[in-house]
């Protein structure tokens, strides 16, 4: 494994201004030894030239949030991170690589939740990169290496959530989306790490079933939420009925025995649970003789 080695450089402006003037008198000298005729004159000045001009292209800038990755014929031999005009061996190769913070979206992924039911998934990751030697020499691409582990990262989580949770404390793709953000940060980060690529912030961004079941599950959500609501509805009434009975036999205003005190049950529960207005029977005489 390749590590980034820090290198500065020489600063660029000192040798810019050493450079030019050295080149002008150079040119100068060139000037007086062919009107002089002298051969070895020319020679030397010629060669003189080739030397500056070998060192003006040693100059290169380097951007904020940006990083310069210098090599010798192949060799790594160091990343200068330091902005400004720098300058190195004009012989090196220099490939800047881009320091700042990315981010992209992954594409809507099919895939299989933990139940077997098929869901679209997406995802947005921020990342930067952190070791500019791993991110060049580790792997081919890195930025499609960032995409393709991104995506294969967010398929192998969803695959192991459901979708919903039909449990207490069940940890669901739709219910637990901070959970799942930072389990997928993790797993993503533990595959990019060999790319000298850091994860700053993974979440999920479209989370969806499939065409094919959306309607189906629809209806399912649905029906879980009338079965959830009656659940209340019905734990309100009961609780309300037997208040209604304690009061009115802690009050003494009327005694009921068995069969009266299920009808009043019945009748109250209908009228309690019922999802339509009740109709009231108005009762001018009396229902027990």
């Amino acid at each position: 494994m390749v590590a980034e080695i820090r290198r500065r450089g020489l600063p660029g402006i000192p040798v810019l201004l050493v450079l030019i003037p050295v080149f002008a008198g150079t040119v100068y000298l060139l000037v007086r030894m062919i009107r002089a005729g002298s051969i070895l004159g020319l020679v030397l000045c010629a060669l003189a030239l080739i030397v500056e001009v070998l060192a003006l292209v040693g100059l290169f800038v380097v951007n904020p949030n940006e990083g310069k990755v210098l090599q010798l014929f192949g060799d790594y031999k160091g990343t200068v991170r330091e902005p400004g005009l720098r300058w190195a061996n004009p012989f090196y190769t220099k490939r800047a690589i881009s320091m700042r913070v990315r981010n992209f979206e992954t594409e809507k992924l099919k895939v299989n939740d933990a139940r077997g039911n098929p869901v679209a998934i997406g995802a947005v990751v921020v990342w930067k990169v952190f070791d500019s030697a791993e991110a060049v020499f580790e792997v081919d691409n890195y930025e499609n290496y960032v995409h393709v582990q991104s995506e294969a990262a967010l398929r192998n989580l969803a695959t192991r959530y459901p979708y919903d949770a039909h449990q207490d404390g069940e940890v669901s793709l739709s219910s637990h989306t901070a959970e799942i953000s930072e389990r997928l940060k993790v797993e993503i980060q533990e595959r990019l790490q060999k790319a000298g690529v850091e994860t700053i912030e993974a979440r999920i961004s479209h989370l969806a079933y499939s065409q094919e079941i959306a309607a189906a599950m629809l209806q399912r959500q649905q029906a879980g939420a009338v079965v959830a609501a009656r659940q209340k509805i019905v734990e309100g009434a009961v609780g309300m009925v037997e208040t209604a009975l304690e009061q009115l036999s802690k009050r003494h205003i009327l005694e009921l025995d068995d069969e009266r005190r299920a009808s009043m049950v019945s009748n109250l529960l209908v009228v309690l649970c019922s999802d339509r207005h009740t109709q009231p029977v108005i009762n001018t005489g009396t229902l027990h003789g």
